[in-house]
């Protein structure tokens, strides 16, 4: 089982990083594999919205979104972490997560999903919204934990300060692994999900 933890930061070794890291070992103790990649500092484009991905099978941008994608379709679990701009996430994490999602046609179901919030002081819980919708639209389970997934402080010394945010990150690295080894044991019996219906309504536009 293996769990890929993306970091939207652009800043390596800050606070985000810290809170993955205290996420990633976790799991390591719970014989879970990981792998952490940061992505906040690369050039990546939005979403055009052109539809080829539905055509070449993959992002008609080829950038560290394809690479990812087979990683993610791997993956049983991912868990996403960024700082907090304007009490949202990183745009270059938004348009790196719009590109993974929409062109990524595999099965998400049950793969698990995680998000993880640094701050200095306030807009983390909006930000901690904005993540987790990629999750249910997605049926994937969100992991919880003790509080709201979030870090505080302006450096990572700052973070190693926050005793109750790094608590919360092993919380929710254990309760990952519990729920990605109960998910595994129950494979056979996950639900196959509809995908026949796109509800439209063209009649009604004038």
């Amino acid at each position: 089982m293996k769990v890929l933890l993306i970091n939207g930061s652009a800043h390596k070794n800050g606070c985000t990083e810290r809170a993955l890291k205290e996420v990633k070992d976790t799991l390591e103790k719970e014989e879970i594999e990981t792998e952490l990649i940061q992505i906040g500092q690369k050039d990546i484009r939005g979403c055009i919205a052109c539809g080829k991905c539905r055509e070449l099978g993959h992002c008609v941008f080829d950038d560290i979104v394809n690479e990812i994608a087979p990683k993610f379709e791997e993956a049983n679990g991912i868990v996403i972490g960024t700082p907090t701009y304007y009490a949202g996430s990183n745009g270059t994490l938004i348009s790196f997560l719009d590109r993974l999602f929409y062109s990524t046609h595999f099965d998400k179901t049950m793969k698990l999903g995680a998000s993880v919030i640094s701050s200095r002081r306030a807009g983390s819980t909006s930000a901690f919204d904005e993540i987790n919708k990629y999750f249910t639209i997605s049926s994937m389970p969100i992991v919880s934990s003790t509080y709201w997934n979030e870090v505080h402080g302006f450096t990572e010394s700052d973070v190693e300060k926050d005793k109750e945010g790094l608590q919360t990150m092993r919380n929710l690295g254990k309760n990952m692994a519990f729920l990605m080894k109960a998910i595994q044991s129950q494979k056979e019996k996950i639900p196959e999900q509809e995908h026949t219906i796109f509800t439209s309504f063209p009649d009604g536009l004038k």
